[in-house]
């Protein structure tokens, strides 16, 4: 047994010492529900095979959706699951393809303050001692500012589709405030746009080339002049926005920032973030020690939508060693609309032999 081996063996014994269920899933995986959750995204992070009968199928990229699935299908709530095994993803700079994952995954509809709380203690007791650093953060504050900008909802669909890459949100965040060189790239589009009726712009291109249809390319353009006739996201509010997303503090800290922004919209969620955090030092967490990055989790798995941690090693040139976080509206999607409140995470104990061995 190596040493990664031996600690997921460990951890997973110390989770299922805590009441929770150990579990497995098939390290084949349907790709059409990935795909349908990711789109075509994630065919660059993932091992993809045609089988003769199954159709196209996935190396198993991470447990958290098969679990859903099963838990969706079969489980009642409050429930508990823990696993241990391989997953396999498609990585640059030197890093496994395949590794062990050791986690933890909660489904409970009452008190999911309690429920954020009973995730990260655990973890950080799992976790004791490693000098690893904790951090956290809130997906569902940002999708709260962008619910709250006075645009229109498609500019807020775009932005919220955009959540988890960071350039390309700030680039449109730009553009949708009249700013930056896209603005003045998308002004000279619709302008070329404007000076004749769609059909005859495509009868003047020629040839038709591709997959979309006229119809569909013909939406494409009232799509684009509407937004250009949409107002600017006011430049209030873009400050407010880039000051949310650029704010790192102690979390009581960060919480009377986010509350001094004064901004209506962000009052739910802000109550939920007190919440945590009353929970957090019920569970024995010093929380005026504790880090929030309200940008924190947006280059991770898309399903986390609300509180997200993560515990991180001292060397940069290494990932994080857990990461976790609340992600409702996924059973939501994988149960055919019933919801079920869920927070869960994950360990990677090779991460951790390799810094037991510096």
């Amino acid at each position: 047994m190596t040493r990664e081996e031996a600690l997921a063996a460990e951890l997973l014994a110390a989770i299922t010492a805590t009441g929770a269920l150990p579990v497995a899933a098939d390290i084949l995986q349907p790709a059409e529900t990935l795909l349908d959750l990711y789109g075509e995204d994630i065919r660059a992070r993932a091992y993809v095979t045609d089988d003769p009968r199954m159709g196209e199928m996935m190396l198993r990229p991470d447990f958290t959706v098969p679990v859903v699935q099963a838990h969706m299908r079969d489980g009642a709530e409050p429930a508990r699951y823990c696993y241990a095994g391989p997953i396999f993803r498609k990585q640059s700079g030197g890093r496994a393809r395949e590794y062990l994952q050791v986690g933890f995954e909660l489904f409970a509809r009452d008190d999911p303050a309690r429920a954020d709380a009973e995730v990260f203690a655990l973890f950080a007791r799992l976790l004791q001692g490693r000098d690893l650093r904790p951090v956290t953060g809130d997906i569902g504050i940002l999708k709260a500012a962008v619910a709250g900008l006075q645009t229109s909802e498609d500019r807020k669909a775009a932005l919220m589709r955009h959540i988890w890459r960071p350039r390309r949100f700030r680039a449109l965040l730009e553009r949708m405030g009249g700013h930056g060189p896209l603005a003045q790239a998308r002004a000279e589009l619709v302008a070329e746009l404007r000076r004749a009726p769609a059909p005859a712009l495509i009868a003047e291109a020629g040839q038709m080339v591709g997959l979309r249809s006229e119809v569909e390319i013909e939406a494409r353009i009232a799509r684009l002049i509407a937004d250009a006739d949409t107002p600017p996201i006011p430049q209030d509010q873009v400050a407010a926005l880039e000051a949310l997303l650029a704010l790192a503090a102690p979390a009581p800290q960060a919480l009377a920032q986010l509350r001094a922004l004064d901004w209506p919209a962000l009052a739910p969620a802000l109550d939920r973030l007190d919440a945590r955090l009353t929970a957090l030092t019920e569970a024995g967490i010093d929380v005026a020690q504790l880090p929030f990055e309200a940008s924190y989790g947006r280059t991770t798995m898309e399903y986390y939508d609300g509180f997200v941690f993560g515990f991180l090693p001292a060397r940069d040139d290494l990932p994080p060693v857990a990461t976790g976080g609340r992600y409702d509206a996924l059973t939501a999607v994988l149960g055919q609309g019933r919801a079920i409140p869920a927070v869960g995470g994950v360990i990677r104990p090779a991460i951790l032999a390799q810094l037991e061995g510096m």
